[in-house]
């Protein structure tokens, strides 16, 4: 249903109001048209429907009203981290950090680890998130390994990746639809990937606004540094006697002592908070005495790094204060990149689950680990401390690292076993258990499997790969070898690279069971994907594959049999569709539904070539029965599933069914296999619209589509000609020549 909102005195439709924020662009008609997906004629009804309600002369004069009406409908914020405490003092600092949002579109907060900025951050995405209507997403960077931003801006956002877009592409689609605000937390250990991906997105998107955390900036064209400092000792007063009363409601202190203490703490907030955790059991003297003589141990002077010494000072303090067992979980726990739960503490800590859980409350109470809900984290700082702990104890280190790669194999099997299960909670860590030693070829294997479930596909691709190199035997590295290359078909379309994975997989086949198998993947690949079966080189070796397979195959087991037949059925020689329509009867039999939809493509394929179209679209129909019998999240049955689809497109404009086609488009694919707006999907809708006279529903979509690819760097292969040569038809028959020799 149509929003109304009102600015002032103006109402205006939801529509409208997306109008009025691409004229605040300062985009053309044409642009606005491709942007909106609507005719440029419906551009211009909106905007002199804009002009007559505001009461203004020209389109400029409407770009000015564009801020007034941005916070239209505003999705709110998500990711931002659970707070329990109060926000005390930074009045300036939000002040600032709003202003230099309103005036740039990428802001660092740039300060010292505990100096606050996470917090400032967070609150300064919810005060300011009704300028933004797309929402404000917050995505905390700390658990993530280098590489690996797009997947944690995907995972707060729920955007997945699709064949033909990458998962940066789907984000910027995502985040640029209205004006929006993306918050990267904790930016330093990988800033070089935050500025690569925060170059890219605020490229292509101009509604997109970024702020970022760090201890040092991007880098960046037209970035805008805020310095956060520590607090002003009055405000770090407020600060302790707010934390130490949640620690005893009596609490109380001289105020001089209180600055003192303060100002030896160089208003550090996380030094504040720390001290204040033992307030109760210490008083303000011996918070005083202890203090100063951690800052004596610590250093003997006071240069420039005081401030990080008197946060070192805290936290050794903290540390040295803890028993033997509590010291031991905080130097073993370091081994979490991300939040944990009471069983993985427990299986870290080598201790049984009631003594861990009363560890982590002690180290709660003293804020050295954070708890919301059912799981614990520790801050970047307060890590970064227990990791050298951890380093001095070279042994104990060791025996955390095998039981966190124990652990995380075995979680990572029960979120295999539980396809509801949130994987992004603890995707971090099991990626960074993936990479201690090769002995971890269970744990990339689920993380293939996960992160394909997941449609991270290029990733999940990446893992097969690797699993392929460490498997235990030929058997399972050729099955993570075709398990990579339907991952690479599903997530980019490219024939040629899936079919040379299949290739390694039956290379390393040779002399195995397994080899009869691979070879028919090979078979079916070359005959299945066009550019494969095109190739000059192809035809020889895949009749000499299919010998050897035809010749190695135990023709007794049912699905080998039929495995067998389906590969023949696309170049076996003697009467090919008698060939294909035997090699169906015997998938048929095997009961795979794979293997049946891969032989009635392969009748389809051989009445396509013998001139019987409408026969071969019949028999094409059946594939569609088998998509309830198929599972989306596997790479196997995904790629068939996709296939299937694409295939009751172009069947229906064989058959000059344009609506037809279009919905078979628009229905593609289902369940998010192609992620949540698919490049395929639209690319597919382009011919049908031309067809039926629907030029500009056409154009916007193949400019949304042109575009994308442009900023992307690269081009898809497989649609790109026919989806193009038809755009180019319509701006023909618009007489825009330009248009047309784009």
């Amino acid at each position: 249903m149509m929003g109304v909102m009102s600015t002032g005195r103006v109402e205006v439709s939801r529509r409208e109001a997306e109008v009025l924020a691409a004229l605040g662009e300062r985009l053309s008609n044409a642009e606005i048209a491709a942007k909106l997906y609507i005719s440029v004629r419906t551009v211009e009804t909106h905007v002199s429907s804009l002009l007559r309600k505001f009461g203004v002369t020209d389109r400029w004069a409407l770009a000015d009203q564009a801020a007034a009406v941005d916070g239209f409908e505003s999705v709110g914020a998500v990711g931002l981290p659970a707070v329990w405490t109060s926000f005390v003092g930074r009045t300036c600092e939000r002040r600032d950090v709003a202003t230099a949002l309103s005036g740039s579109r990428l802001v660092t907060l740039l300060g010292p680890g505990g100096v606050g900025k996470t917090r400032l951050a967070g609150v300064a995405a919810e005060e300011t998130a009704g300028a933004y209507p797309g929402g404000v997403t917050f995505v905390d960077l700390v658990p993530v390994r280098d590489g690996f931003v797009a997947q944690a801006v995907a995972a707060v956002l729920g955007v997945v990746e699709g064949p033909q877009q990458p998962l940066e592409s789907a984000i910027a689609e995502r985040l640029g639809q209205r004006r929006s605000l993306l918050v990267l937390d904790n930016c330093e250990h990988m800033i070089g990937s935050v500025a690569l991906f925060v170059d890219s997105l605020l490229a292509g998107q101009p509604r997109v606004r970024v702020l970022t955390t760090s201890r040092e900036r991007l880098g960046l064209g037209g970035e805008r540094v805020v310095r956060i400092a520590p607090l002003p000792t009055d405000d770090a007063v407020t600060l302790f006697m707010d934390r130490a009363n949640d620690g005893d409601a009596g609490f109380s202190g001289d105020p001089a002592a209180l600055a003192a203490l303060c100002a030896q703490l160089d208003g550090l907030p996380l030094a504040v908070e720390l001290a204040a955790a033992r307030g109760a059991a210490l008083g303000l003297d011996g918070l005083l005495a202890g203090a100063q003589d951690q800052l004596r141990l610590l250093s003997g002077g006071r240069g420039r790094n005081e401030r990080h010494r008197s946060l070192r000072s805290m936290l050794a303090w903290s540390y040295d204060l803890l028993d033997e067992p509590a010291q031991t979980l905080f130097r073993r726990l370091a081994v979490f990149v991300g939040g944990f739960g009471l069983a993985a503490a427990a299986a870290v800590s080598g201790r049984g689950l009631p003594e861990t859980a009363d560890v982590l409350g002690r180290l709660v109470d003293q804020s050295l680990l954070v708890h919301d809900q059912s799981r614990w984290r520790m801050l970047a700082t307060v890590r970064a401390y227990a990791m050298r702990l951890a380093a001095d104890a070279p042994a104990e280190a060791a025996t955390a690292r095998e039981r966190h790669l124990v652990w995380a194999t075995e979680a990572a099997q029960r979120l295999e076993d539980e396809p509801d299960a949130d994987f992004d909670a603890a995707a971090a860590d099991l990626r960074a258990a993936a990479g201690y030693r090769p002995t971890s070829y269970l744990l990339v294997r689920s993380l293939g499997r996960l992160t394909f479930r997941r449609r991270f596909l290029q990733e999940a691709a990446e893992h097969f790969r690797t699993a392929a190199t460490l498997a235990p035997s030929p058997a399972l590295a050729v099955a993570d070898l075709i398990s990579a290359a339907d991952c690479v078909f599903v997530s980019t379309a490219s024939g040629p690279e899936a079919y040379r994975l299949l290739l390694a997989a039956a290379d390393r086949a040779v002399g195995t069971p397994a080899r009869v198998s691979a070879l028919c993947r090979v078979i079916q690949s070359a005959g299945r994907h066009q550019v494969v079966r095109n190739s000059d080189t192809v035809g020889d070796d895949v009749l000499r594959m299919y010998e050897e397979a035809k010749a190695g195959a135990d023709h007794d087991d049912p699905v080998e049999a039929a495995t067998v037949a389906v590969a023949g059925g696309w170049f076996s020689a003697g009467d090919p569709i008698e060939h294909a329509e035997r090699s169906l009867e015997l998938a048929r039999i095997s009961g795979d539904p794979v293997l049946i939809s891969s032989a009635v493509d392969a009748v389809g394929y051989q009445l396509h070539r013998a001139g019987r179209i409408a026969e071969a679209i019949r028999v094409n129909r059946e594939r569609a029965t088998l998509l309830d019998r198929l599972d989306a999240t596997q790479p196997r049955d995904a790629a068939e599933i996709g296939d299937i689809y694409l295939s009751a497109c172009v069947d229906a404009m064989f058959t000059g069914d344009l609506r037809a086609a279009l919905a078979a488009a628009r229905r593609l694919p289902p369940g998010g296999l192609y992620g949540t707006d698919s490049y395929v999907a639209t690319g597919m809708e382009i011919a049908p619209l031309v067809l039926t006279g629907d030029l500009d529903g056409a154009l916007s979509r193949a400019t949304r589509l042109i575009e994308t690819w442009e900023r992307a760097g690269r081009t898809p292969s497989g649609l790109l000609p026919a989806v193009f040569s038809m755009a180019s038809l319509a701006s023909r028959l618009r007489g825009d020549r330009p248009g047309a020799a784009r």
